[in-house]
């Protein structure tokens, strides 16, 4: 039988190939650390690491080492699933989501979720999409939220609700641009908002990284200009404000504009703000919720996703 502790201490020395390092990772004198190795080459009757300078793994150490991580996985998941079937009065879920999308998504949810389940322990993990991608890979989180598909293999989704990207152009940029034609210009894209026509005007992006910028150069690819791209930033609001004050050109979800009244508001005081639907599919998506395949899902998360469901 696998005493997961000696595994656990295995896949730690295995990482490290010190075991001085990874006693210090365990809190554990290197002399116990030797001695749960040593109880696993017994187990096993193999030897695990050449113990030389380096210390390196054996052939056998290296398929213990492909075997660990996925079995304490299962052992983890297999204890959440079982005290989730004993008692879903408490828990823990991690929700990855950008920090925008937080801003406008999450407080529909997390008030009611709340409310219905006190004793289940929230933490949000903010990041951008490739950031979250990973952590739901990793385990680091329970589900994301984010517009679908998500660029990860093996995640289910859950569509929550439709997402539209809009083009965001100040007078001031279409002034500076195209002088003396503003007017005829606003017309054009209002009718048909074709990316080719702003080619030479400077626009303001996300980082790469965001799904909302993936989508911008993937519709700028389609219609064969490269953007005069004069600033990037992880924060969507500060291309949002920037190009209110006429700096540029930017992308931003419509979601974000109309569900919160505040900002909508604010963004309307500025009339020489002009928001154009873009033609390009691509522009048109749907919200979703991600959760990894392999793992447990908990009844904290499926009540999260119902919720999210019924209120977004």
């Amino acid at each position: 039988m696998i005493n997961f502790l000696n595994l656990e201490y295995f896949l730690a020395a295995a990482e490290e190939l010190n075991f001085t390092k990874a006693a210090r990772r365990l809190f554990i004198s290197q002399q116990s650390l030797s001695n749960h190795i040593l109880n696993m080459e017994k187990e096993f009757d193999v030897v695990l690491f050449n113990r030389t300078s380096p210390l390196t793994l054996t052939y056998a150490g290296q398929a213990l080492k492909k075997r660990a991580r996925q079995l304490l996985a299962l052992k983890d998941e297999t204890y959440r699933e079982l005290a989730d079937i004993k008692d879903f009065s408490i828990g823990k879920l991690t929700i990855g989501v950008s920090h925008t999308r937080g801003r406008v998504i999450l407080p529909e949810i997390l008030p009611i979720y709340r409310e219905q389940f006190p004793n289940i322990d929230l933490c949000l993990v903010e990041g951008n999409s490739t950031e979250l991608d990973q952590g739901l890979l990793h385990g680091d989180v329970d589900l994301i939220i984010g517009m679908l598909p998500f660029r990860v293999e093996n995640v289910g989704t859950v569509p929550i609700c439709e997402e539209e990207i809009l083009l965001a152009v100040s007078n001031a940029v279409l002034e500076r641009s195209f002088p003396g034609h503003v007017d005829e210009i606003r017309s054009q894209l209002e009718e048909h908002t074709d990316l080719a026509l702003l080619s030479h005007c400077p626009f303001l992006m996300i980082n790469k990284g965001n799904r909302v910028r993936t989508l911008a150069d993937e519709m700028f690819e389609d219609a064969q200009i490269t953007p005069q791209i004069i600033l990037e930033t992880e924060n969507i609001e500060t291309v949002l404000a920037l190009a209110i004050r006429g700096m540029g050109i930017t992308f931003y979800p419509k979601m974000f504009i109309s569900s919160h009244k505040d900002f909508s508001d604010k963004v309307r005081q500025h009339t020489s703000m002009n928001f154009y639907s873009l033609d390009s599919p691509k522009a048109h998506g749907t919200l979703g919720i991600g959760f990894y395949k392999d793992h447990y899902m908990s009844q904290a998360a499926r009540e999260f996703i119902r919720i999210a469901k019924e209120v977004l």
